[in-house]
């Protein structure tokens, strides 16, 4: 078995990479061409273009790894059924149990590469090559967004422990490569939403320790005695006015050259909230998901996207799975073109099927998990009723 074992090994592998690097060729064509109409404006020339494209294969590598593994597979199992290898080894005691089997333990080879491409390597190559582009053109994150970036922070009365004092909602006009904000304002509210000071700052920079230096400071602190009454209550302070409980008694504004912010958002948050979920890692999608919910911010599809970073992978079992049973088709039901072309549609389907579901899991009550892995069980349930099928015929 151990001779049989390798032999699966090795041609798999052969074709999966075969198949794989065709992919990679088409994506790094695809990109490279929608690149080529930036070529020559704001210092972005072709080197950069080429180099942009270079950074962002092993997210490729990482989204078209379980297709080129079906593909690969359907064309290793069809090559042995056209030659009667798979016939012989059925005839030599080799059961579907054993043949799937072997077929696991290759996947989980795929399985680790492609979880090392998800979570090491994409992960850091594709920021690096968003900042290659902005650096060539001479522009920042922000620049994409007409108000700027922004996100919420929570305010606590010992930096970042103690209890919850407020909320402070950041917005980034620019936000540098290096990580340093530009044209920065903060608006700091109590535990009543009344707003309590505003921040203005030319820049800011990160100084580790929770901490951002702002440069070139004017603060503006809304000073209010008055509480607001419970719920249903009235003020009981004469001459109060208005609904929400904003009057304020004194209105207090200095300039200061420098001052130090303790924050719970340091500039890898601020970089993930400019980022597509799908190419952030499981561990980036965890910590984000995480803050989102602490300041009471939508999260579900950063959750959807972390569950798919866990189970995206592990499809590689199931469409290998969905593979074996082209072995027991022999050449009469079909040439082996004919089955790879066959191989390519489940692929489509599947990358289809697979977003159709984030998209349905994001405009229903879905759990996350549940909207991550249906695509996977509905192609097991295929495969398995595909093994039933030619089992039986």
């Amino acid at each position: 078995m151990k001779v049989l074992q390798r032999y699966f090994a090795v041609s798999i592998a052969q074709a999966v990479a075969f198949v794989l690097v065709a992919f990679l060729a088409l994506s790094a064509f695809m990109d490279l061409t929608g690149e080529l109409p930036s070529v020559g404006k704001e210092g972005y020339a072709i080197q950069h273009a080429f180099l942009y494209v270079l950074l962002r294969v092993p997210f490729h590598v990482y989204e078209v790894m379980p297709v080129a593994t079906l593909i690969g597979t359907i064309y290793t199992m069809a090559q042995f059924a056209s030659s009667s290898e798979f016939t012989i080894m059925r005839a030599s005691s080799m059961s579907t149990q054993m043949a799937a089997w072997m077929l696991f333990k290759i996947g989980f080879v795929f399985v680790i590469i492609t979880f090392v491409f998800g979570e090491l390597i994409a992960p850091r190559t594709a920021p690096l090559a968003e900042k290659l582009k902005l650096s060539a053109r001479g522009a920042t994150v922000s620049q994409e967004f007409r108000s700027g970036m922004w996100t919420k922070d929570i305010v606590r009365s010992e930096g970042t422990k103690g209890a919850v004092t407020g909320s402070r909602f950041f917005n980034v006009r620019q936000f540098r490569t290096d990580g340093q904000m530009l044209d920065v304002r903060l608006y700091e509210f109590d535990t009543n939403f009344r707003m309590r000071s505003l921040i203005t700052a030319a820049r800011a920079v990160f100084t580790g320790n929770s901490t951002w230096r702002l440069e070139e400071v004017t603060e503006t602190r809304f000073t209010n005695t008055r509480e607001l009454p419970p719920p249903g209550g009235k003020i009981a302070a004469a001459g109060t006015q208005g609904t929400f409980g904003q009057e304020t008694s004194m209105v207090a504004t200095r300039k200061l050259p420098s001052m130090d912010l303790v924050s719970e958002i340091t500039p890898k948050i601020i970089s993930v909230s400019a980022s597509d979920p799908v190419r952030m890692s499981a561990t980036e999608l965890a910590i984000y998901t995480r803050h989102l919910s602490e300041n009471k911010q939508e999260t579900e599809r950063f959750k959807i996207a972390f569950w798919k970073k866990l189970f995206d992978p592990l499809a590689i079992f199931v469409l290998m799975a969905l593979a074996l049973p082209f072995a027991y088709l022999h050449t009469r039901s079909g040439g082996v073109s004919l089955k790879i072309f066959i191989g390519i549609m489940i692929g489509v389907g599947f990358i289809l099927i697979n977003n159709l579901f984030a998209h349905v899991g994001l405009l229903s009550s879905m759990p996350a998990v549940l909207t991550a892995i249906a695509p996977s069980l509905l192609f097991l349930l295929l495969a398995l009723a595909a093994l039933w099928w030619v089992e039986r015929h």
